[in-house]
């Protein structure tokens, strides 16, 4: 069976750099990744992105900066544990696994920059105005014209940080944020297009597949399915997915705590259960020092933490033939031992229970799923009529980069969803409240 090589899957080259430089600087391409993602206005307004909970309040919880930031962190670690423990099997052979932390750390930055906002709710937004909302109407031109409808019925977030990092918007430079390619395979979590969507997740819009092949070609990933168009998963797509699981379960167990949906006890019951009775006599000695219950919550998280990436680091290296086959199809965090995974799904579902179907948490979902119809519905049809005396007014809010007269459809739609997909909660409550007459100048 094909199996991919590391030697070949960590490059340091870029994408949309033709020619192979490592500049003379004390940072590596891999390094310089990060810092370009941090400094950037992409990453800078995921701090007004909502996460889970509604933003702001008088108590101050995770947003989608916050979050990024602690995945990132989380990530380095599973990477430099991977990395060690490669290094101690390939001995002898010169490969970059030194470099693997600082890749996953800069996906792990990027892996949420292509979120709209309003949290998961404007995914779901989006999807449900293409599927069975008034976008349903343009189907059949996008279809005519060749376009990919699925791309807009299944909007993917994982999708748009493709296109957010590599397309060449108008005015931007050819190959996007030009990271290196071994960065951008870490955040392509579904290797398949639209068409193969598995419960509407999939990789990559058609705009990005060309780019997608150029990935492919340049790692060696291989092709698993002889029938449909899927590739194997790039080998540190699952230390980033991991990172990503680990935080965002036990920072809203955090969370929940702090907004009071979860009382002290059950937050500390939910989080001693993933401890042996071996482990629990000197976590305990600790929580007996400490009094201040969130410090205590918070000693408990960081304790979860270490375990969860010590966990899923052996379960990468156990099963890293399986992995560079292509043939490894579970998260890393499902093969974690039996007292940290039966843990884990406990708080999942209270998570579900009493988190992610609260009040506050449903009302962001109503609030985005309005804001979007509307916006999405003015601004399209303002794009496929741009000569109308309202399209010009509205479209003149539209940044120069987002291209408002493509020729097709499809590209219309896109550029709006290029645009809606960018803005902060702050920016789409006002954008909507400005074009529908409720936050009208004074006169």
């Amino acid at each position: 069976m094909a199996k991919m090589n590391w030697k070949q899957l960590l490059s340091g080259k870029r994408l949309g750099i033709e020619a192979y430089h490592e500049r003379k600087h004390e940072r590596t391409n891999f390094q310089r990744d990060y810092d370009r993602l941090v400094f950037s206005s992409p990453f800078r307004r995921l701090q007004n992105k909502t996460q889970v909970f509604p933003l702001p309040g008088s108590v101050f919880v995770h947003n989608r900066l916050t979050h990024s930031l602690e995945v990132s962190c989380v990530g380095r670690s599973l990477g430099n544990n991977v990395a060690n423990g490669l290094a101690a099997k390939y001995a002898g052979e010169e490969i970059l696994f030194s470099e693997i932390g600082s890749i996953v750390s800069a996906a792990c930055l990027a892996h949420d920059m292509g979120n709209p906002p309003f949290g998961h709710s404007g995914e779901r937004a989006i999807t449900a105005y293409f599927r069975e909302g008034k976008g349903e109407r343009l189907e059949n031109d996008v279809r005519s014209e060749g376009g990919r409808w699925e791309d807009f019925t299944n909007f993917e977030g994982n999708a748009n940080a493709l296109r957010l990092l590599t397309h060449q918007f108008i005015g931007r430079r050819y190959g996007g944020f030009a990271l290196t390619y071994s960065a951008l395979a870490s955040i392509i979590k579904y290797p398949f297009d639209s068409t193969l969507a598995k419960h509407g997740k999939f990789g990559f819009f058609a705009t990005e597949e060309d780019t997608f092949m150029r990935i492919v070609s340049e790692l060696g990933i291989h092709r698993i399915d002889s029938e449909k168009p899927i590739y194997a998963r790039y080998p540190l797509v699952y230390l980033v997915e991991a990172a990503d699981d680990i935080c965002y379960q036990i920072m809203d167990i955090e969370d929940a705590h702090k907004l009071r949906l979860l009382t002290t006890e059950e937050t500390l019951q939910l989080m001693l259960q993933y401890f042996t009775s071996e482990r629990l006599e000197g976590i305990n000695r600790t929580l007996d020092m400490v009094k201040d219950r969130n410090e205590q919550i918070a000693y408990l998280r960081s304790c979860i933490i270490g375990l969860l990436v010590d966990e899923c680091t052996r379960v990468f290296l156990e099963n890293e033939e399986q992995i560079l086959e292509g043939r490894y199809e579970k998260p890393l965090i499902d093969g974690v031992s039996n007292t940290v995974r039966d843990a884990y799904r406990k708080c999942s579902e209270v998570a579900y229970n009493k988190i992610y179907i609260s009040n506050e948490v449903v009302d962001i979902e109503l609030a985005g799923y309005h804001i979007f119809s509307s916006l999405i519905d003015r601004l399209i049809e303002a794009v496929l009529n741009p000569d109308r005396s309202y399209s010009k007014l509205l479209l003149n809010r539209v940044p120069e980069q987002y291209d408002i007269f493509a020729f097709t459809t499809y590209g219309k739609i896109q550029c709006v969803l290029d645009y809606i997909s960018g803005m902060t909660d702050v920016y789409a409550l006002d954008l909507y409240r400005k074009i529908t007459g409720m936050s009208l100048p004074a006169v």
